[in-house]
C-alpha cells in the first residue's frame, strides 16, 4: 500500500531532528558536563524523541492540512453541501487536486444542462404564449366585431361564429394534448396493454385519414399485402394516436401527388419496427434533433398554416417512451423523411 506523503514527511522530520539531538546531546555530554551515559539510556531516549517527534509532526500536519483543505472545500462555490457531506475531506493534496477536479467537471456539465434547460423553458413559454395568443386574438376579434353591430347581420354572425369556434376548437387542442404530456411525463396515465392486430390497427387510421389524404393527393400505402394478422402488446388507444400523428404529420409536409409508405420489420426476437416514410419536404439535419419538442417548428409560417398544435411529434415521443419503447426519426432535405418506432411482440399462444 502506498505510505501517506504526510508520514513520509513526518518519519524524516523526526529523523533529522533525532539525528542532531543525539549529535546535541553527545557534545554536551562529553565537553561540557564531561560525563559518559550509557548507550541504552541515549538509544531509549532517542526513540522517545524520535516516536514524540513523529506524533507531533504528523498530528500538525493532518490538522494544518485539514484546516486548509477544509477552507477550499468551503470556500469553492461550485461545491454544494451535499457533495461535501458525501466526500470525506483528505489530506492528500494529490487526491484533493483529483476530487475538486472531479467536482468541478460535473458541476460545469450540470450547469450547462441547466443552461440549456434555462434555455429551453423560456423558448417553451414563448412559444406557448404565441400558440394560445393567435386562436385567442382571433376569437377575441370575431366577437369584439360582432358586438360592434355586425351581429344584426345573420350571415356575418354565421360566418363570425363559425370561425371563432374554431379558435375555440384549437384552444381545446392544445389544452388537451398539453394534459396528456403533463400525465405522461409525470406517469400519471395508466396504460391499458393488451394484444392486438397492428396491421388491423394501420389499415383503419388509413381509413380514418383517407378524406384527409386525398386532399393532399398523397397514397397511403402498406408495403405489402399481410395475409395474416401481427399481433403486438401495448395501449392499443395511444399507439393510434402514434400512427395518426406521424400519418397527419407526413400528410401535412408530403409532396402533392406523393406517398407515404408503412412497413413491419422484425427489429429483435421480441421487437418489431414500424416505419411510417414519405416522399416529402425533408428535414435539414440541423433541426432533425429538436423535431419532438413541444411547439418547436421548422418552418413557422408553413407550419400554422397547416395547423395542428404543435404538440403531435412530442406526444408521439411520449407515448413510445412511456411503453419504454424506442423512436427514431431520419430524414434528408427535399427527398423526404421516415419516422419508425419499436413494438413489443405478443406472446406465441
Amino acid at each position: 500500500m502506498k505510505i501517506k506523503k504526510t508520514y513520509s514527511f513526518a518519519f524524516w522530520t523526526s529523523l533529522f531532528i533525532t539525528f542532531f539531538t543525539s549529535i546535541a546531546l553527545y557534545l554536551s555530554a562529553h565537553f561540557f558536563l564531561n560525563i559518559w551515559v550509557e548507550l541504552t539510556y541515549i538509544f531509549v531516549y532517542l526513540l522517545i524523541v524520535f516516536a514524540f517527534t513523529f506524533i507531533i509532526t504528523q498530528y500538525r500536519l493532518e490538522k494544518f492540512i485539514y484546516q486548509r483543505i477544509k477552507k477550499i472545500y468551503d470556500s469553492v462555490s461550485i461545491l454544494d453541501k451535499s457533495d461535501f457531506n458525501k466526500t470525506s475531506i483528505t489530506s492528500d493534496l494529490a487526491t484533493l487536486s483529483r476530487e475538486v477536479e472531479k467536482f468541478a467537471e460535473n458541476k460545469q456539465q450540470q450547469i450547462k444542462k441547466l443552461n440549456l434547460r434555462e434555455s429551453y423553458r423560456r423558448e417553451f413559454l414563448g412559444n406557448i404564449s404565441h400558440e394560445l395568443k393567435t386562436p385567442l386574438f382571433t376569437v377575441q376579434g370575431y366577437l369584439l366585431t360582432l358586438a360592434d353591430g355586425a351581429i344584426k347581420d345573420k350571415k356575418i354572425t354565421h360566418k363570425y361564429l363559425k370561425r371563432a369556434n374554431k379558435g375555440v376548437e384549437r384552444l381545446i387542442a392544445i389544452v388537451k394534448d398539453l394534459d396528456l404530456i403533463s400525465k405522461l411525463e409525470s406517469a400519471d396515465l395508466n396504460l391499458n396493454k393488451q394484444p392486438f392486430n397492428i396491421v388491423e390497427l394501420i389499415k383503419d387510421v388509413f381509413e380514418l385519414l383517407e378524406m384527409k389524404a386525398k386532399k393532399r393527393n398523397i397514397s397511403l400505402v402498406l408495403n405489402k399485402s399481410y395475409k395474416y394478422p401481427i399481433m403486438v402488446i401495448g395501449d392499443i388507444e395511444r399507439f393510434e394516436q402514434v400512427l395518426t400523428n406521424l400519418l397527419v404529420n407526413s400528410l401535412k409536409y408530403g409532396k402533392n401527388g406523393g406517398t407515404t409508405l408503412v412497413s413491419i420489420e422484425n427489429y429483435s426476437q421480441n421487437k418489431l419496427l414500424v416505419k411510417i416514410k414519405d416522399n416529402g419536404e425533408g428535414i435539414k439535419e440541423e433541426y432533425l434533433g429538436r423535431i419532438f419538442e413541444r411547439f418547436y417548428r421548422i418552418d413557422q409560417s408553413r407550419s400554422r398554416e397547416q395547423g395542428g398544435s404543435g404538440l403531435g411529434l412530442s406526444i408521439v415521443k411520449h407515448i413510445i417512451e412511456a411503453h419504454n419503447e424506442l423512436i427514431f426519426a431520419e430524414s434528408e432535405y427535399k427527398i423526404g423523411s421516415e419516422f419508425s418506432f419499436t413494438i413489443e411482440k405478443a406472446e406465441k399462444i
